[in-house]
């Protein structure tokens, strides 16, 4: 057992292991006014090969002419016309695919508080009059008019008035919203990733929330200063329950440190007065920052190698999703430098561009930042000054020398014996540069001053630093073929970048031919794949579909690697059953548990074991260094290719086992539990969390109850993720596991979901009868095999008989389940399903078993 000061050293260090969601997201780099051509080349040319998940591109709508300003593309015209200062839209959609298939996901700046002043006529054709509040999709009614903002003291002055005299949008208004969801959609449905939202504390956050929501929740990080003195409704924590926010006091403190201490570093996390780590969006200095725009106090390019060396800590520590900002020169703080737009020229061809993302010590770092996804800071060493270095946990070490003289010392890594290349000498992962470790796992270093060494394991001199390069080919891929009338059957990818689905051949073709089918990326036929050989390589932009025969139930995969499919019939396997033990505990912050996963079992044999903290074998060590519940999730495949989940949750304590809390108790009451009471947990100062499963049923909705008598209880009438005593109801339209979380002193609560894969036989259900005219009603997988719907029966049927239902698979009959043997299991293309019941029922079935129930609700 470690000791009490080890514990807590850890957890002050390491902040959690942090949401795998953030560093599963990958680096981001802002590409700050470059265009949507220079954009896709650098995500084909570098940030894909060298493992960045994300580039921010520039506001793609419609917005104020004026190239000589920057921030003329953040005040729009229009949110339908897409021509604008990256480029048209023929540029843009053309950008993204690029990008995508580099492995790099897209995200748009996003600007709809506020529209462009003055008169004119935007970059795509329309006309504009601000006086008059005359736009292309909006007009008097859809402002705020409340003239300009006056103090930041003020929510409501903020969220209403005017930003610098720019028209400000209603967006609490229902046609605002859609307007701005729409467009947001079409974005996506191009194959955008998700969105960064400007300005986003002068917007009200029920407001911003509503427009995610309307736009279907995509990936978004808020703009939110958190500056001092301003209202706290508009800072930070207050937007953290919609997405990630950004966290300017990150960087603030990175610059504090650098000029003066990074010895002070080992500690960086929330105990700093910073966000959680999986609500926080971090940067050494963004656009606005680093010309003094918002406040001071970030390092930029202009501070030379101590901002390289910032950025290289920043992507080494596991804290928050991160970004690398890529911009170009100016030569002082006076207001026309810091206002200028971009250079003329081709990025990175002269210099007047900054480039960072093409640096070794940042370029570098986005391969460490992959590779060490997941583990501890380890064996932090420092010189009690300005030298610092540190592990991360066995898969990479990282030494930061923020001082003239040379960094001269022999430290622990963590890592085993050998001669390490380090990744920051040259543009090449191995350029010559070597470090080596020896047989305790000490490495002799001498690093010069301002300078940075890292080493990864896996990137020796022995063996090539390109096997372990992260960058993803494809963000998204579907099949599409004569089995499902050419529509889309949505793939998934597991951790070695295969792609696959469980499909059900008719054997059938169509009017045009034999069956077959094409790899689609997009599900719109921008970019697709076939095979032109009949080799089982697919090829990209072939006119050949790829031909199969037989029928049933098959496993269709892509490998990414060589583009090699399969495709496997499954008529006689059965999937696994993943087995986990323990399965619930509680333990102590900084002890370690030994999950076994051995006893999982399938009718021929378990090939592989995924583990959510990233192991693969069949038993998985965890340190629970972080304060809470935790589950931990195995994930087993057969050689089919079918899989299996088992979780157990942990719950960790601190040291003295008790925390702080207004409330003596709480608990969670709603639609999903029947309105019953299920107890929360403290699992921190004031923090209350419960695992709960929604079932999406309509008016789904919840509320905290004090002692489960309803005497004292809290809900939410304003929406804004901040509750009341006595509020009304918390609707919530999620499906699937989330962790409800509940602070007893700001009455903030939050949803997180918590990852669970189930087994399945089918790659879809849908519920089909008289209640809704035969139409298809998405049934959610809701545990192994279990597939669940609610339908509200009226008695009624149709002029063909009474109230009867079926099961249907891909929703065009194709593969159908009825019960001709009215038993309660079904049978494929079985007789409809009679029922006299009334009311709104949950309608269960197995694709296992083949069982169906119907219970009342």
């Amino acid at each position: 057992m470690q000791s009490t000061l080890f514990r807590t050293a850890v957890l002050a260090a390491v902040l959690g292991s942090f949401s795998h969601s953030a560093a599963a997201e990958g680096v981001m780099v802002h590409l700050f006014q470059w265009k949507f051509n220079d954009i896709a080349n650098e995500c084909e040319k570098v940030l894909g090969p060298k493992g960045f998940g994300g580039v921010q591109i520039t506001p793609p709508a419609e917005h104020k002419q004026g190239s000589e300003y920057w921030w003329t593309v953040y005040q729009p015209v229009s949110f339908k016309n897409f021509n604008s200062f990256g480029g048209s839209e023929a540029e843009l959609k053309s950008m993204i695919a690029r990008c995508n298939a580099a492995g790099v996901k897209v995200y748009a700046d996003a600007v709809f508080n506020q529209l462009a002043s003055g008169t004119g006529t935007g970059t795509g054709g329309s006309s504009y009059n601000s006086g008059q509040y005359q736009y292309p999709q909006f007009g008097y009614n859809d402002f705020h008019h409340s003239g300009d903002i006056t103090t930041y003291s003020d929510s409501s002055n903020v969220w209403n008035g005017a930003l610098y005299g720019m028209p400000d949008l209603n967006t609490g208004s229902s046609y605002v919203q859609d307007q701005i969801a729409t467009y947001m959609k079409t974005l996506l449905g191009w194959g955008v990733a998700g969105f960064r939202i400007d300005a986003a504390k002068h917007m009200a956050p029920a407001d911003v929330k509503a427009i995610l929501d309307k736009a279907g929740t995509p990936k978004a990080y808020l703009e939110v200063i958190g500056a001092g003195g301003e209202s706290p409704d508009i800072q930070p924590n207050r937007y953290t329950y919609i997405d990630r926010v950004t966290d300017f006091k990150y960087g603030t403190d990175l610059a504090a440190n650098f000029n003066g201490q990074i010895k002070n570093l080992k500690t960086l996390g929330e105990s700093w007065g910073l966000l959680p780590s999986n609500s926080a969006f971090v940067f050494v200095v963004n656009h606005d920052r680093e010309r003094g725009h918002g406040g001071g106090g970030m390092l930029t390019f202009m501070n030379g190698a101590r901002y390289e060396l910032a950025n290289t800590f920043m992507m080494a520590w596991p804290y928050g999703w991160k970004q690398v900002m890529s911009g170009y020169r100016f030569a002082d703080m006076g207001k026309y430098e810091t206002d200028k737009g971009a250079p003329s020229s081709t990025p990175c061809t002269d210099s007047q561009w900054n480039c960072e993302q093409r640096r070794p010590t940042i370029m570098n770092m986005a391969m460490f930042h992959n590779k060490t996804d997941g583990q501890p800071v380890s064996n932090w060493w420092d010189n009690g000054n300005n030298q610092i270095a540190f592990g991360r946990g066995d898969k990479g070490f990282v030494a930061i020398n923020n001082e003239s003289g040379s960094l001269v010392a022999s430290v622990p890594t963590g890592l085993p014996a050998g001669e390490y290349c380090n990744i920051l000498g040259g543009d090449s992962y191995c350029s010559g540069s070597y470090i080596t470790v020896d047989g305790s796992g000490k490495a002799s270093l001498n690093v010069p001053g301002m300078k940075a060494v890292a080493i990864v394991a896996g990137c020796t001199k022995a063996t090539p630093c390109s096997s372990v390069i992260v960058g993803n080919k494809f963000s998204s891929m579907n099949i599409r073929g004569t089995y499902n009338a050419w529509g889309n059957t949505a793939m998934t990818v597991d951790a070695n970048r295969v792609w696959s689905a469980t499909v059900t051949l008719t054997g059938a073709g169509d009017a045009t031919g034999a069956q077959r089918f094409k790899f689609d990326v997009f599900g719109n036929w921008t970019e697709n794949y076939g095979d032109n050989e009949g080799d089982g390589i697919a090829d990209k932009g072939s006119t050949k579909d790829i031909y199969v025969s037989g029928a049933g139930t098959y496993r269709i995969s892509l490998k990414e690697s060589d583009m090699s499919y399969t495709v496997t019939p499954l008529t006689s396997n059965q999937a696994p059953v993943a087995a986990i033990s323990p399965k619930t505990l509680s333990v102590t912050l900084g002890d370690s548990v030994v999950f076994d996963a051995s006893a999982s079992s399938d009718d021929a044999s378990v090939v592989s074991y995924s583990w959510s903290t990233g192991g693969s074998a069949k038993t998985e060590t965890v340190l629970f260094d972080t304060l809470g519940s935790r589950t931990i999730t195995v994930t087993v495949t057969d050689a089919e290719g079918l899989t299996s989940s088992a979780s157990a949750t942990v719950n960790v304590t601190d040291v003295n086992g008790s925390y702080t809390s207004v409330l003596p108790t709480l608990n969670f009451r709603g639609t999903p539990n029947s309105w019953g009471s299920l107890a929360m947990t403290l699992v921190g100062d004031n923090q209350w969390e419960a695992l709960v499963t929604f079932d999406g049923q309509a008016n789904q909705r919840f509320k905290f109850d004090v002692k489960g008598d309803w005497t004292q209880n809290y809900g939410d009438t304003n929406k804004d993720g901040v509750a009341e005593q006595t509020g009304a109801d918390i609707y919530t339209t999620v499906t699937g596991q989330y962790r409800v979380r509940f602070n007893d002193q700001t009455l903030q609560y939050s949803l997180t979901p918590v990852t669970v894969s189930y087994a399945k036989n089918l790659a879809s259900l849908n519920i089909r009868g008289t209640t809704n005219s035969w139409g298809t009603t998405p049934m959610t997988l809701v545990g192994d095999h279990l597939w669940q719907a609610t339908v509200n029966f009226t008695g009624a049927g149709d002029g063909n008989g009474g109230q009867r239902f079926k099961f249907d698979v891909l929703g065009d009959w194709t593969q159908n389940y009825g019960d001709t043997n009215k038993d309660g299991v079904a049978e494929l293309t079985g007789a409809d399903i009679t029922t006299s019941v009334v009311g709104t029922y949950v309608v269960r079935f197995n694709d296992q078993t083949l069982a169906y129930t119907l219970s009342a609700q």
